[in-house]
């Protein structure tokens, strides 16, 4: 294993601060060697960063984007397209307006000084600032899309007559609340040099590689690689994504059990453990734990021991050996609801008409159970919370109590450090301002719209108060590892059972407590990438609040517009048989809300819940990083015990169901070669290719899979074959108890 502090760094290829400086002296070198071998160290602070080219390319990306991704998020097939796609798009669009726009000085406001529609070639700077509006249109549009899925919720599926302006200040205060957790937060999320942020390393390969001319030699540049590896990808992807889709879950145990019913729970891909089965679709890796190949080794490891203690020790024990939570009456891997007899759970039976439990249909019908797979990674979330708390509080209190004694302008820094602190910073009081002046018209929200929202005032600033406790130390296990903690089930968790059967207050809760962190840490990662890039911080700020503002508005008005013009949209029952508007993204959320704040979660984990002792990680999760920090400070020679981080080994299992075995099973076999063997034994090649490659698969793909959709999927031109089906492994959803008799699957 290997550690990212005081590590030997070979000489970069450019040195010194400026062009013709004196080389760098060792404690100007970052200490994070993968930050060494990739980022520059130079920095060119004349270019024009905030140009005519930049604001319309960065606008109209983002506008683009966010319209797309609103409107597909609504269909039956789901697409997010990212903002890779934009920053590839832009660059031939910026080439142009280069070479085309006239270069005259035009007068601005006569007094306000002049600007010039060509201040010069299209720059690597005014990419950057492109692509940080286009990830607006992303991050708020594709994906889960949370606060937009609030008001679809609550228009679609309670019925409810929100007005506008409350669904706008909803959507947008949860940005701009971010943004404000996000500026708080900058000294020590973004500043520090071991606060790295991996993910960006990727996106800095990839500009270089657009931008920077390399010498000629025997082997292909970075730019040459690129195309290369992304004409391959976007080819390949034919075969995963339209022509044999069961390369995403190549289960072959159960090819060889066709009639085992254990086998294919062992052996399946998509709904087993996943025993022997891979994936070779680069979507099926990257989905969700991110590109392995921008993830350190360390963290690859954790993820490799949960993951393996987890999946392959205690679920096989619980569900085959001890029969918990009843588990053999369910399917062992499934993120639906089921009835006590094994049936899927019909939550429209347990309802009143206004959205409300009815207690006595909910005794007749059944209790909620949940398959034992699904409950146990509950379980994990409720660990992996307190655990992010007391690891980050034990390994980097320290540090963070000197930041905010402001001793950090004693801490040392970094060549990227020193270079930023040549341009204006952005004052803590514009941040501030969008913080107080969001939460203030939230809790405004409270009082004008109270029948409407559910969640009065005191819920809010309970709210906005867990995540100011939990922002903090989700960014730094995020910075330092590419993985983020989450805690959607303790937001939903916690509210449930203050405010039980509010299912709005539910979904409201969550999203201010939980999107609002999201967001921040979406705005801090790009703030690391300005300061990578060498973007002046007041140029961050504006492209960020601007695009932010933009891809809010035009993602309600989008969203608003279909569910004023689409019939029945998101009503299976009453939609076309053929209709594409089935939200399946929303049902889940909509599920939640019933879950956490119909039924909630007393009647699940309170006492005489079947799954109250789960309730119990909450301590254990507090209690596990202890010992390995004791351990570090009594043998602090013994590097590799630092490394030992409990929540990223609880992030092993997150996310299943939906994510399956076999994704994050392949996610750490194409993590552990690159970062480890490559990066290892083939140094330099891993220097100059790896994040050019992760860029490379990442572009190629989503290029593909847009083509795919809109030229076939979108008109109902889906093939229809053995190789289409996704795992051939009917069996592994059956249940195993004696008497359970479930369509399709045997009776014991």
């Amino acid at each position: 294993m290997s550690s990212t502090k005081n590590a030997t760094v070979p000489p970069p290829s450019t040195t010194g601060k400026l062009n013709g400086d004196p080389p760098l002296s060792d404690n100007e070198r970052c200490s994070v060697e993968e930050v060494a071998l990739v980022v520059p160290e130079t920095d060119d602070p004349t270019l024009p960063v905030m140009t005519f080219r930049a604001w319309f390319l960065g606008l109209t990306s983002c506008t683009i984007l966010i319209f797309l991704n609103t409107f597909f998020i609504y269909r039956t097939q789901p697409l997010t397209i990212s903002a890779i796609l934009m920053q590839i798009a832009v660059l031939p669009i910026g080439k142009f307006m280069a070479a085309t726009l006239p270069k005259k000085n035009f007068k601005l406001f006569g007094r306000w000084g002049s600007f010039s529609l060509n201040p010069g070639p299209f720059n690597i700077k005014e990419h950057v600032i492109i692509t940080v509006m286009a990830n607006c249109g992303v991050s708020i549009g594709g994906g889960d899309a949370y606060s937009i899925g609030a008001i679809t919720v609550m228009k679609a599926y309670y019925k409810q007559s929100v007005s506008f302006l409350c669904s706008l200040i909803i959507v947008l205060t949860t940005q701009i609340l971010g943004y404000g957790w996000a500026g708080m937060l900058r000294r020590y999320l973004v500043d520090p040099v071991d606060m790295w942020w991996p993910s960006n390393l990727a996106q800095v390969s990839l500009f270089r590689a657009l931008h920077e001319k390399e010498p000629k030699t025997r082997s292909l540049t970075r730019m040459q690689f690129f195309l290369v590896f992304m004409a391959a990808s976007f080819a390949y992807y034919t075969f995963p994504g339209y022509l044999f889709p069961i390369l995403t879950f190549f289960s072959w145990v159960c090819w060889a059990f066709p009639h085992s019913i254990t086998a294919q729970q062992i052996g399946s891909g998509y709904r087993g453990i996943g025993v022997g089965a891979f994936t070779l679709d680069w979507a099926g890796i990257s989905a969700y734990h991110g590109s392995p190949l921008v993830t350190p080794w360390s963290s690859i490891l954790n993820v490799a021991v949960g993951f393996i203690m987890f999946i392959y020790i205690i679920v096989p024990l619980c569900y085959w050996k001890y029969n918990t939570f009843d588990a053999q009456k369910f399917p062992i891997f499934s993120n639906k609801l089921f009835t006590a007899s094994g049936q899927q759970y019909d939550t429209t039976k347990i309802l009143t008409p206004q959205f409300d439990l009815n207690i006595a249909a909910y005794e007749k019908y059944s209790k909620l159970y949940l398959s034992p797979l699904f409950a146990l990674s509950i379980g994990s979330g409720f660990a992996r919370f307190t655990a992010t708390l007391t690891h980050v509080a034990l390994f980097n209190g320290s540090d963070i109590w000197k930041q905010s004694r402001s001793a950090v302008k004693n801490v040392k820094m970094d060549i990227h450090a020193k270079l930023m602190k040549s341009y204006k910073q952005v004052p803590q009081w514009w941040f501030l301002v969008l913080l107080f002046g969001s939460i203030a018209l939230s809790l405004m929200m409270c009082f004008v719209w109270k029948e409407d929202v559910q969640l009065p005032w005191w819920g809010m600033l309970f709210a906005f108060g867990l995540a100011f406790i939990v922002t903090l130390p989700i960014g730094v296990i995020q910075a330092t590892t590419n993985q983020q903690p989450g805690y959607d089930i303790i937001a939903q968790f916690i509210i449930g059972y203050i405010l039980p059967g509010k299912p709005i207050a539910n979904l409201l809760f969550k999203i201010y407590g939980r999107t609002s962190t999201v967001h921040a840490l979406s705005f801090l990662a790009d703030l690391k990438l300005g300061h990578y890039m060498k973007i002046p911080p007041r140029c961050m700020y504006t492209a960020q609040l601007v695009g932010t503002l933009v891809a809010g508005t035009i993602n309600l008005a989008v969203a608003w517009w279909m569910l004023g013009s689409i019939e029945n949209i998101c009503d299976v029952e009453t939609l076309h048989p053929d209709s594409p508007w089935t939200c399946p993204k929303f049902k889940v959320t909509f599920d939640a809300s019933v879950i956490w704040g119909l039924i909630g979660p007393q009647r699940l984990f309170g006492p005489g819940g079947l799954y109250r002792n789960l309730v119990w990680l909450f301590l254990i999760g507090a209690l596990l990083p202890v010992p390995i920090w004791v351990l570090s400070k009594i043998f602090p020679d013994k590097k590799w015990i630092a490394l030992i981080n409990i929540p990223v080994i609880s992030y092993g299992f997150a996310g299943m169901p939906p994510a399956t075995p076999t994704n994050i099973a392949s996610w750490l076999i194409t993590g552990m070669i690159f970062n480890y063997f490559v990066f290892k034994y083939r140094k330099e090649w891993w220097k100059k290719y790896n994040y050019v490659l992760s860029a490379s698969l990442d572009a190629g793909t989503a290029f593909m899979g847009v083509l795919l959709f809109f030229a076939l999927q979108n008109e109902g031109k889906n093939l229809k074959w053995w190789g289409t089906e996704l795992d051939h492994c009917p069996l592994a959803t059956c249940p195993t108890a004696p008497g359970i008799i479930v369509k399709g699957c045997p009776v014991f």
